[in-house]
């Protein structure tokens, strides 16, 4: 079997995936993706002192300061997650969550730790894809109503900017080893990260991702089983819910497509 016809095998795999999913994929997108903010919301309830304690220490701020900081956290958190599982208000909710994101860089000084900032960046591509879709779904409201040309549209432009920060993601697993395994791991992983940018065979790059993800997750990040009270377990269920998160945003663009702005798009013009 040549390269062409295992390429082409792959993707009636993937496209037979979409076929059968249809229906639900974009809910268990939506629910994996809002997933690391509605931990976190509870988490921010649940550990509420120990969180205003933080705040008010590293910024000396004050208790008020660093409860509101708490109560922002919690509120915007939960109650923009609700309302992007209920598909009310998601474009709002969406810009709630993208503040939350940005309020939370600065506290905590995400802004200086590389690998934390590229996660929260692929958390804000995960919500321009989100976004993408909500335009979609009002798109499909005025059917037959003229639009603009559909490469420059707005929708496009997001699914664009989310599929480009999403890749950033995997940029914070790739390891400097010399070995053999870890240099093959970072080559097909560095592949599917820039096909899935550039919008080339992007809903195989995408599924194929999605499957080294949660392999990677349910493996590296089980923090079932190492005891609450260890640090540790707080650290992998950060990471357990970020990258399901991303998950989440990989499995809309399986559920989109690429948009205008791609080479997939491309290819059909020629």
């Amino acid at each position: 079997m040549g390269h062409g016809d295992l390429m082409s095998r792959a993707e009636d795999v993937a496209d037979q995936f979409l076929r059968v999913t249809k229906h639900y994929l974009p809910h268990v997108a939506r629910l994996c993706l809002v997933s690391t903010f509605l931990e976190d919301g509870v988490r921010m309830w649940l550990q509420w002192a120990e969180q205003s304690e933080y705040i008010d220490s590293t910024w000396n701020c004050g208790r008020f300061l660093a409860n509101i900081f708490v109560l922002l956290n919690l509120l915007g958190q939960l109650g923009g997650c609700v309302l992007i599982l209920s598909r009310n208000f998601v474009q709002n909710a969406c810009f709630a969550l993208f503040g939350i994101i940005a309020l939370q860089t600065l506290a905590y000084s995400i802004l200086w730790d590389l690998k934390f900032l590229m996660r929260n960046l692929s958390l804000g591509g995960g919500l321009l894809l989100l976004l993408a879709e909500c335009r979609e779904e009002a798109r499909s409201m005025f059917a037959g109503v003229p639009s603009l040309g559909h490469q420059s549209s707005p929708k496009h432009l997001l699914q664009l900017g989310g599929r480009v920060l999403l890749v950033l993601m995997f940029l914070t697993l790739l390891h400097l080893d010399l070995s053999l395994f870890t240099f093959l791991q970072n080559l097909v992983g560095t592949a599917l990260m820039v096909l899935v940018a550039v919008g080339f065979k992007t809903k195989l790059a995408a599924l194929t991702l999605v499957v080294w993800l949660l392999c990677i997750n349910f493996t590296f990040n089980a923090f079932w089983t190492v005891p609450s009270y260890r640090p540790m377990h707080d650290f992998l269920k950060y990471d357990f819910f970020q990258t399901t998160s991303v998950i989440g945003g990989l499995l809309l663009v399986v559920a989109l497509g690429p948009g205008g702005v791609s080479m997939d798009e491309k290819k059909k013009e020629w």
